[in-house]
Order: C-alpha cells, then structure tokens, then sequence
C-alpha cells in the first residue's frame, strides 16, 4: 500500500516522464512501486489518474502558497512580497516542475483539455482563499483597497495577472517568474500610471 504522498508523486513523476499520449498503465504502476494489477485499485484509467494528479497538485500548491501568505502576513511582510510569495508557491513551483519535463506542452494541453473543470474549481477555492486574507490585511491596515474594490476583486486580478504571466509570451524562465509575480503584483497594487 502506498501513501497519497507517495502516490501522487509516483503519477506526476510518470507523467512528466511520458507525458501524456505514451504513458501506459505499466509505465505508471513502475512510476508508483506497485504491480500493473495494483494500479488498477487505484486508478481505472490514464485519464483518471491525470485527473488526480491535476486536482492534488492543485490542493497542495494552494495550501503551499496560502501558508506562505499566512507566515508573510506574520513576519510583518510588505503586502507586495507577500503576493508575489503565494502566487509563486500557487503557480510558480507547479510551472516549474513542468518546465523541466520534454513533454511540457503536451501535459498543459491535456491539463486544459481534461481538467478544466477541476482547474475552475481550483481558481475558485484559491480565489476565495487570498481575498480572505486580503480582507485580513485590510483589518490589520496593511493595505486599503480604493473606494468600489473589494476583495473577491482584487484577488481575481492578482490570479488572472499570475496566470497571464505564466502564459507570457515571450515565455518567461520559471526561475524567475518571482520576479515578473512581484511587478505585475507592485503594478496592480501600485498602479503603473496616473491621469495626464
């Protein structure tokens, strides 16, 4: 019997090893340390098991980087820094770990083919998960949203700039999308320019 822990990177290691068209079962039940027969308990498909591999990735870099967030807001962190740290941890680990995988393209298509609706339910949790603590950075007067913007809203902004980012073309190195996370958080907190 193997852990979640276990099993979930056993699945990623298959997949960015394979990639998405040529993994077989028997590649992934090797990937996990079972028998081809084992597998089968715990996953009926290829698909399936993608599907799993998406949602926990996704779960454990929200926590990741809520965490972080939560331990930024507590070291007494710039607000900027403290964004530009969960969206790295959010997005930034997982986009790394996909970049050093040859079939990188082919695993973010077939994310986006085959998991969208768990990648929707994934931004919808996150979401919810920073406006909450930019609501509790508002109560500690850390930040001050201008009149009209609430939370929810700004938390919408800093997820779709993260991903933008992500997407980026040209495309950015993951080793410094923390970097590009921390401006584009600077220029939304900040604004990037004032009426003539």
């Amino acid at each position: 019997m193997v852990t979640q822990v276990e099993l979930a990177s056993g699945v990623e290691r298959a997949f960015l090893d394979h990639g998405y068209q040529y993994l077989t079962m028997t590649a992934l039940a090797d990937a996990i340390d079972v028998t081809r027969r084992t597998v089968y308990n715990y996953f009926r498909s290829k698909e399936e098991a993608f599907r799993f591999l998406i949602e926990t990735a996704n779960a454990r870099a929200v926590a990741a980087g809520m965490a972080a967030g939560r331990d930024g807001l507590a070291q007494g962190l710039d607000p900027v820094e403290i964004f530009a740290t969960v969206l790295d941890i959010r997005y930034g680990e997982n986009r790394r770990r996909l970049a050093r995988s040859p079939h990188a393209i082919e695993i973010n298509d077939q994310a986006f083919r085959r998991c969208r609706d768990l990648m929707i339910a994934s931004a919808i949790a996150f979401q919810a998960e920073l406006a909450a603590l930019i609501e509790d950075m508002q109560e500690r007067g850390l930040i001050r949203l201008r009149p009209g913007i609430k939370a929810d809203a700004l938390a919408q902004l800093l997820a779709d700039g993260a991903r933008g980012t992500n997407q980026s073309l040209p495309p950015t190195d993951p080793e410094t999308l923390k970097l590009r996370y921390r401006a584009m958080v600077g220029a939304i907190i900040h604004g990037t320019a004032m009426s003539a």
